[in-house]
């Protein structure tokens, strides 16, 4: 058993290579950066000038932060040390998008915990399809075992440009 993100993205509004990369890329950031930022606290005001510097060359300019994770013992062992896995998956179009939130929700996952909405800011190729001025691209997952995530992407074809 091993344990994969998966990351379902809607093949109708036919995103440049470039815009389905960085959009998968910054989804995947996201979901670490968000727990870091959760639990993120001032260490100390100063640091290093560079991380071989020496502590003559102490620079009280530079904040330094401490967070602490508390990560589930099986994504730590079968995702974060073992590989990371990903499936991108695509969606037809929107509906078929949000088919996925309805079996994530059917299998226990909580929305903004386990799986999120991509929404994209319309600043380059898409055009704004909600009244917030986004445009819903896709869905992310936390990192499943691979038998959940199979549950989830059996209904959706691996994403082809």
């Amino acid at each position: 058993m091993g344990y994969r993100r998966v990351f379902i993205i809607r093949k109708d509004l036919h995103l440049s290579s470039g815009k389905l990369v960085a959009m998968v890329a910054h989804c995947a950031e996201a979901y670490w950066t968000r727990m870091i930022k959760n639990d993120v606290m001032p260490l100390r005001k100063g640091g290093f000038k560079s991380w071989d510097a020496p502590p003559s060359e102490y620079d009280a300019d530079i904040i330094m932060y401490n967070a602490e994770l508390c990560i589930d013992a099986d994504i730590f062992e079968q995702y974060i040390n073992g590989s990371f896995v990903k499936t991108i998956c695509q969606a037809r179009n929107k509906n078929h998008l949000l088919k996925a939130k309805t079996i994530a929700t059917e299998l226990g996952l909580i929305e903004g915990t386990d799986f999120g909405e991509i929404n994209d800011k319309c600043l380059t190729e898409l055009t704004p399809e909600n009244e917030d001025g986004t445009t819903l691209v896709g869905i992310w997952f936390k990192p499943l075992p691979d038998e959940v995530a199979h549950k989830i992407s059996k209904k959706y074809h691996l994403y082809i440009l």
